[in-house]
């Protein structure tokens, strides 16, 4: 990882040379639980039978109040031969719930998956919900649960390696996490007040130097010391015969800070990425756990890693970048991110006849330094020329911000139909293929999707003296715009893709609204 002063680490592939924060989330785990099957309910076509061995009221209040708890998917009394039967030639998500026969206390799941029919016992207990067992995950409605347990079982097939790299992975990981990386400049600020606050302390609390001398020698252990203390001997063993000094990471918080998190599982809304490892908080409830002091959020395997250096008021320090696109206008009720607007504007007030405008990069240092104070101070950050004097420091955090997006402005989703209107050789049915795909994004990347595309067009009307026109903007930010895999090197389909989009960005979202 490189440590360059004053730049933020980068993080391996790919991005431009010159990015303060080149990548840091890893969206493979998200890609692969958006093909996860849904949940299908397979409705009683039939009379309920009776329970055996139950009165007549009896039998026809427990049929009723199963209705009553798990819908018009109950089946009633239902051999688990039965049920296969059933849903032999269902699609993958069907579910039913059924009663096993000479069973009593609780009702049993039937749910179809990978051409398979899996049955588990499903219980059910007021104020609770529903669950499997009574130390599993509770649900408001039995659907949560086949929804959240469809993603598991997809994630086990199909994601199976990535996951055991993750439980693989050591403490080192810590340096390379997403909230280091996003946040090494605000830690060592943080740090150096610390130091400050210790060294007054210690002033005032030793009065010969010998005592002094003891208390410098432990202010400043190596990040690996730290973690050893707090691991078993065996694991201390194994650690030290895997150390190598190269590898040894600069700790941005050296002192010898120890609060630890209090990490408690959390049902997390919208997208999350874990703050540990930079893969997707995957499923439909309960995805990880959150520090309820600081905000960290992280797998369950991770948080155990993590190491106990919680502070309160970090929870701000996560600032804008990184944060997923439709959180952000939520959180500041807007159509548009206060970033993207704010960039926007002071590029179109002193840069658009800036040649390369885009394709020139800033120095990397300042624009770490703008991405710290839009962070810190949100919309009200300085960024008159007096404050940041090359415009291109503006149009670089721009790039980086739309860059750290968890979720890119052409989403995963919406991709494959943008890049199939882009292919069509037809003129007036790629417009009318991009206008049906624009649809396809949820409301805030639309918004801002139009936004900057409209921009585009705008710098791009200033050719003559910027030398930047829509196929040049589009080589630009086809890596920052698009969500293409990291080993890919050939855009050129992007690329015209993304030229095709700014050239006719106002027919398309005019007749994306018709």
């Amino acid at each position: 990882m490189s440590k360059a002063a004053g730049v933020v680490a980068t993080l391996p592939g790919g991005g431009e040379p010159s990015s303060p924060v080149q990548k840091v989330w890893k969206p493979e785990l998200y890609r692969i639980q958006l093909d996860a099957p849904a949940p299908h309910p397979v409705r009683c076509q039939r009379t309920l039978p009776l329970p055996p061995a139950k009165s007549t009221a009896d039998a026809v209040e427990e049929n009723n109040q199963a209705v009553r708890l798990y819908g018009t998917e109950y089946h009633g009394v239902m051999g688990h031969l039965e049920a296969e039967q059933l849903l032999a030639n269902a699609s993958d998500g069907s579910y039913l719930v059924r009663r096993s026969p000479k069973t009593d206390g609780y009702h049993t799941l039937s749910v179809r998956f990978n051409k398979r029919t899996k049955h588990y016992k499903v219980f059910y207990k007021p104020g609770d919900g529903h669950y499997l067992r009574e130390q599993d995950k509770h649900y408001e409605t039995v659907h949560e649960m086949v929804a959240d347990g469809l993603i598991n079982f997809h994630m086990q097939l199909h994601a199976s390696p990535i996951i055991q790299q993750i439980n693989q992975q050591t403490k080192n990981c810590y340096q390379q996490s997403p909230y280091m990386t996003l946040n090494r400049r605000k830690l060592r600020a943080l740090s150096n007040e610390l130091g400050k606050m210790n060294a007054a302390t210690k002033t005032d609390a030793c009065d010969g130097s010998a005592a002094s001398t003891d208390a410098t020698a432990v202010a400043l252990p190596s990040q690996d010391s730290q973690i050893s203390q707090h691991l078993p001997p065996q694991q201390q063993h194994q650690q030290q015969q895997q150390q190598q000094p190269q590898q040894v990471a600069v700790d941005p918080m050296p002192l010898v800070y120890e609060k630890p998190h209090n990490f408690k599982v959390h049902t997390f809304k919208g997208l999350n990425w874990c703050e540990f490892c930079a893969n997707f908080l995957w499923g439909f409830t309960a995805q990880g756990v959150k520090c309820d002091a600081c905000g960290f959020m992280a797998h369950n395997k991770c948080s155990e890693l993590v190491p106990p250096k919680c502070v309160p008021d970090l929870k701000c320090i996560r600032g804008v970048f990184g944060t997923d696109l439709t959180t952000m206008v939520q959180l500041h009720q807007c159509t548009i991110p206060f970033v993207v607007r704010r960039c926007v504007e002071e590029v179109e007030a002193r840069g658009m006849l800036q040649e390369g405008i885009y394709r020139v990069s800033g120095f990397a240092d300042e624009i770490d330094a703008l991405k710290l104070a839009l962070d810190r101070d949100g919309d009200k950050t300085d960024m008159s020329e007096a404050a940041y004097g090359n415009v291109n420091v503006i149009a670089g955090t721009l790039k980086l911000y739309l860059r750290l997006l968890p979720v890119p402005l052409i989403t995963f989703q919406a991709y494959p139909s943008f890049m199939a209107a882009g292919r069509n050789a037809m003129p007036t049915e790629q417009l009318q293929l991009m206008a049906e795909a624009v649809r396809r994004l949820p409301p805030a990347h639309y918004s801002c999707l139009q936004y900057m595309l409209e921009h585009l067009k705008r710098v791009a009307s200033h050719y003559a003296v910027n030398k930047m026109n829509e196929h040049n903007l589009a080589t630009v930010f086809a890596p920052t715009l698009i969500a293409t895999p990291q080993h890919m090197t050939n855009l050129t389909e992007e690329i015209f893709m993304l030229s095709s989009l700014i050239t006719h960005c106002e027919t398309i979202f005019a007749s994306s609204k018709q």
